[in-house]
């Protein structure tokens, strides 16, 4: 892309990647594993009443927004929104969908690796992901990140043309990867992407530095060399610099539009 620094990657056809967790710390102790939450079951998507496939609205463009912990994706995400605008897009955060688990203590909620695979309610996820494809509402959880848990409340998303899907793990999981229409992953280098969490942490999360240090060094690093940083090769683009590279967001957003107008959906101006 020359100055636009926007570097294109192929998706591979590769499918899933290892779920060895070797090296790394499993996402729950000993005990609280997710096979065990009780009354835990899949979720499947509503069906659709093929005598309304006529009146259907068309598809909405999914995209996928990931990379590693406080590398920009979440400013790439809500900068894309923002230039969009209204209720063409909506954003959907991959944090609302961690696993609840309410009956497990709160000092064993907050020792749980947050950075891997099994933190996570995919099928929930993928659910919600093909109902919006098939233009149906959903309800996404609402996640208390001080109390590690789901509040209880829900935010409603409806119909759009545009759904960001955004999270570190986001191109991870192949289900949930193959229904992106595009795929993104934003790059940082780690040392600036541990100081923007110590950051944002302290004064978004109320935790402290040291916590936060033990935290990283014990779970996010680990998880993010072997689940984090490999889901790159899956990406359709990447971003170097992070969320702060405007000529990258402008030649996404110019996609974006793109595809927009060729669906007959309008340019997104």
């Amino acid at each position: 892309m020359g100055d636009s620094k926007v570097h294109q990657l192929r998706s591979k056809s590769s499918r899933a990647l290892s779920r060895s967790v070797s090296g790394t710390r499993q996402a729950w102790p000993v005990g609280y594993r997710r096979s065990s939450i009780p009354g835990s079951s899949e979720y499947d998507a509503a069906p659709v009443d093929p005598s309304h496939a006529a009146d259907a609205v068309p598809r909405p463009f999914l995209l996928g927004v990931a990379g590693g912990t406080c590398s920009g994706k979440t400013t790439v995400a809500e900068r894309l929104c923002e230039m969009i605008g209204g209720d063409r897009i909506a954003l959907i955060k991959l944090d609302s969908y961690y696993v609840d688990m309410p009956h497990v203590p709160l000092d064993v909620r907050a020792k749980a690796n947050y950075d891997h695979p099994d933190s996570f309610d995919w099928e929930l996820l993928n659910s919600h992901m093909r109902s919006l494809a098939a233009g149906q509402p959903i309800e996404v959880p609402v996640y208390d990140y001080a109390a590690y848990e789901r509040t209880g409340k829900v935010t409603r998303i409806g119909r759009c043309d545009v759904v960001v899907v955004e999270g570190i793990l986001v191109l991870y999981e192949p289900s949930i990867r193959e229904l992106f229409d595009l795929k993104v992953y934003v790059d940082a280098d780690a040392d600036l992407r541990l100081i923007r969490r110590l950051q944002r942490d302290v004064s978004e999360r109320g935790r402290s530095p040291q916590s936060i240090i033990d935290q990283y060094l014990a779970t996010v690093r680990p998880s993010h060399l072997q689940f984090i940083e490999p889901s790159k090769r899956h990406a359709d683009v990447i971003f170097p610099e992070g969320g702060r590279n405007e000529p990258a967001l402008e030649v996404l957003l110019a996609r974006v539009r793109e595809l927009l107008s060729v669906a007959g959906r309008g340019d997104g101006a």
